[in-house]
């Protein structure tokens, strides 16, 4: 048994030292597989900007930032191709890119001007493709003319200015960018931005001046400068309900929308029983606040205003309150439409002209329409005419020329027997005894009118 015991204990510890050194050599790989782990780091998130600097790209962006900084992602790689937009949007994102946890590194494929400059500004790197241009941020207006409202400009250059200044960019230049009146020397690229002129660098200028740090001609490109090659990368695009807001919430189409909303829905109060322009109203508010709810600028308070407007205003054709429904259904429904729109003077101008012109709508098919008119209800318009056969009392025109004998005395009223009839007649005012010879000159309603017959003299 000893013996048994000891051959039993020597094999056992045999297989822990045979387990033991497999152990050992596995650790090694163990801990690289590890230190090659922890050298990945977070992933790459690949942004997509393509498109005009508005409200619906800031939404957009917030919504990736806010998932790269979740997701604790290493680098935001902005791909960044605009011709501009708005300069309050492009602050807004500006402001975004400067504050969020994770870096970023613009990636310009083809433009980045006007407001796109100065949201390139503020990410950490700026990397160019071949033939991009950066630059021509002056501030214009609605048809592209310059503005050349000094306050205005003194303060979109004071933002370039600080955008430029965050990551060691010669300030001087981004004035030169955005001030027609700025001279500035860019002594790096061998050239002088005159009075009247904008800056407008390309690629290579833009590595020279210290404007851009690479030259890359893909993405993956300026991943690898980057030295992130080996991270994860995440795709990040609007989706379809985004792109659609972005259609919805500019300002032409506000104003279309509000047109359709506000004359729809009138002409189907005013007019009932068309029953599509109640349709087309219905669908075009639902299209507006469903581009700024989406957009983010539009909350539920937004809507509820905008639906007891209308329940307002429906309630004044219907209950008596001296204007006071009208009047609150009306403040309602502005309040509405502002509190959902990014800019409420943007949405108070599309909202007066969408008035306007629905006034104008309403006005004319009113009066093409006049007898689907809801006033109708409240109008008695018959009238009980013997066209429609409407027959107030016997017509007496018949008994014009006609002969009779008088029953009684006319003074000036009596009675007359006409064959057989007993008949109220008058004169012209001259007595005529009974059993007298008449005959009917004139009828006028129940009023029968004779004289004495001729052959009675």
């Amino acid at each position: 048994m000893d013996f048994r015991r000891i051959m039993q204990w020597r094999a056992l510890l045999l297989r822990l030292s045979a387990i033991g050194f497999i152990i050992g050599c596995l650790l090694p790989w163990s801990a690289v597989s590890a230190a090659e782990q922890s050298s990945v780091g977070g992933a790459v998130y690949i942004v997509h900007a393509k498109q005009t600097v508005e409200s619906g790209l800031q939404s957009f962006l917030e919504r990736a930032y806010k998932e790269a900084e979740e997701a604790r992602a290493e680098r935001v790689v902005l791909r960044l191709d605009t011709y501009g937009g708005l300069v309050d949007s492009a602050v807004e994102i500006g402001h975004l890119i400067r504050e969020s946890k994770v870096p970023t590194t613009v990636f310009v494929e083809g433009k980045a001007v006007s407001a796109g400059t100065y949201i390139a500004l503020n990410a950490q790197n700026i990397v160019m493709q071949p033939g991009s241009t950066i630059g021509a941020a002056a501030v214009v207006d609605g048809s592209g003319e310059l503005i050349d409202n000094p306050k205005v400009v003194s303060f979109w250059t004071g933002e370039m200015m600080e955008a430029a200044r965050l990551h060691d960019r010669n300030p001087d230049y981004a004035a030169a960018m955005t001030d027609i009146n700025a001279v500035v020397d860019v002594k790096e690229i061998g050239r002088t931005k005159a009075q009247g002129d904008i800056l407008t660098l390309t690629a290579t200028e833009a590595v020279k001046a210290g404007y851009a740090e690479h030259i890359a001609a893909t993405v993956d490109e300026t991943i690898g400068w980057l030295e992130l090659g080996q991270r994860t990368q995440i795709e990040i695009e609007p989706t379809w309900s985004e792109r659609l807001a972005v259609w919805l919430t500019s300002p032409a189409i506000i104003t279309i929308l509000l047109i359709l909303g506000i004359a729809g829905i009138a002409i189907e109060m005013l007019l009932p029983g068309f029953g599509i322009p109640g349709i087309v109203g219905v669908a075009a508010f639902v299209l507006f606040f469903f581009g700024h709810y989406v957009a983010g600028f539009a909350g539920q308070e937004s809507i509820i205003l905008f639906v007891a407007g209308i329940l307002l205003l429906a309630s004044e054709l219907f209950i008596p309150s001296f204007g006071i429904l009208g009047v609150l259904g009306s403040i309602a429904i502005v309040a509405g439409v502002v509190t959902a729109a990014q800019d409420a003077v943007t949405a108070l101008y599309a909202l007066a002209i969408a008035l306007v012109v629905s006034v104008v709508l309403v006005y004319v098919l009113a009066r093409k329409y006049s007898d689907r008119g809801i006033w109708n209800k409240f109008i008695l318009r018959d009238k009980l005419t013997s066209e429609q056969g409407y027959v107030s009392a016997p017509s007496r025109e018949t008994l014009i020329g006609r002969s009779g004998v008088t029953l009684t005395p006319l003074r000036p009223a009596g009675a007359v027997d006409i064959d057989g009839d007993r008949i109220d007649v008058v004169t012209d005012g001259r007595f005529i005894g009974s059993g007298v010879t008449v005959t009917v000159v004139a009828t006028d309603g129940t009023r029968v009118v004779v004289k004495e017959a001729e052959s009675s003299h």
